[in-house]
């Protein structure tokens, strides 16, 4: 195992917050566009969104560094780590940027395929970098549910 250290967490943590930077840049306008969506009754208030990605990226960052550290299997659970972080930052700009509520769709069915594959790999290098995955799977199954719901609700707006 390589050595644990700050040093090494802190380009992983970079990492995810530039993902996370990234698809803010799409999001810059969500707020104004969300609250025009029609949206069901379990939609998250807008100001949840932040506070939640948030730790998520981070445990995300942890959950990578581990891997990278650990001896086992890591190549592979890395590959499929910085897949589903560009599916994620892609969503951003599908959904909120450019309004494509479909391809958005699709592509958060491949973030939810690309995650559990990730955490597969991960489970057999350090059980503790999967099970720091799961809050993310949860959040992004909700948000599944949720693309569709309103993407179904809003064909004028997410065409």
């Amino acid at each position: 195992m390589k050595q644990r250290t700050v040093a090494s967490l802190l380009p992983w943590l970079a990492l995810v917050i530039a993902a996370g930077a990234l698809g803010a840049l799409a999001s810059r306008e969500a707020a104004s566009f969300y609250a025009q969506l029609s949206r069901p009754s379990w939609a998250p208030p807008a100001g949840i969104f932040g506070p939640v990605w948030t730790a998520l990226y981070l445990m995300m960052g942890v959950a990578a560094w581990r891997v990278a550290t650990a001896l086992a299997q890591r190549q592979p659970g890395l590959a499929l780590f910085l897949a589903q972080l560009a599916a994620n930052v892609l969503w951003s700009w599908l959904f909120f940027a450019w309004h494509l509520g479909g391809v958005a769709f699709a592509d958060i069915l491949l973030l939810d395929a690309l995650v559990i594959a990730t955490i597969v790999a991960f489970w057999r290098a350090d059980r503790a970098a999967a099970a720091l995955l799961l809050p993310y799977l949860g959040w992004i199954g909700f948000a599944t549910a949720l693309n569709w719901v309103v993407w179904q609700g809003n064909p004028a707006l997410l065409g």
